[in-house]
């Protein structure tokens, strides 16, 4: 099984710890789980415009075909501005319409302010969906509260971050073997 994390800015502090944290977890407690961590701050993207993701070249390729070839992505996300950085936008814009097909999200958003506790919805979900995602069905909003010194501090959020976790693997193992059950019914 692979799983992708991708931190879906390329500033700030708070997504790459929740990652870093996240990432543990599952390395930890899922040894099986073959993860692959891409935090865009680590990237230099291209654009997208238009080109199919096989036909970009350097970082661009390699964050496009990483997130095609896996069983499920675990995204982390701030908000800037009421709405998903331009950074996570241009990854799917990369990627083709059904990128995300057969595959499982979930996902956490960092915020300053409770005020934004909507934007996954109302921003991130719609995406997911489009590009037919099987998204986890509930998502962690973390708040600026809730880190010190780079760590987070809240042992609700360490909790619903556990579950996630716990989440997405267990649907992904769900969703991978109804499909090889259903796929071994034809004879091609």
């Amino acid at each position: 099984m692979k799983i992708v994390g991708l931190s879906g800015s390329n500033v700030g502090s708070k997504t790459r710890t929740t990652m870093k944290y996240v990432s543990e977890k599952l390395t930890s407690h899922y040894p099986h789980v073959d993860w692959t961590f891409i935090d865009l701050a680590d990237y230099t993207m291209q654009f997208s415009d238009g080109r199919n993701y096989l036909d970009y070249e350097g970082d661009t390729a390699y964050i496009t075909k990483t997130i095609m070839e896996a069983d499920a992505i675990i995204i982390g996300t701030p908000i800037f501005q009421a709405s998903i950085p331009a950074t996570l936008k241009n990854v799917f814009d990369l990627l083709p319409i059904n990128a995300l097909q057969d595959k499982i999200v979930s996902f956490f958003v960092t915020a300053g302010t409770s005020k934004h506790f909507l934007i996954p919805e109302t921003q991130l979900k719609p995406i997911l969906s489009y590009m037919k995602a099987q998204t986890v069905s509930t998502y962690v909003f973390i708040e600026e509260k809730d880190f010190m010194n780079k760590e987070i501090i809240n042992d609700d959020i360490i909790f619903r971050l556990d579950a996630l976790v716990e989440d997405t693997v267990m649907l992904t193992d769900t969703y991978k073997r109804i499909r090889e059950e259903k796929e071994s019914m034809y004879d091609f």
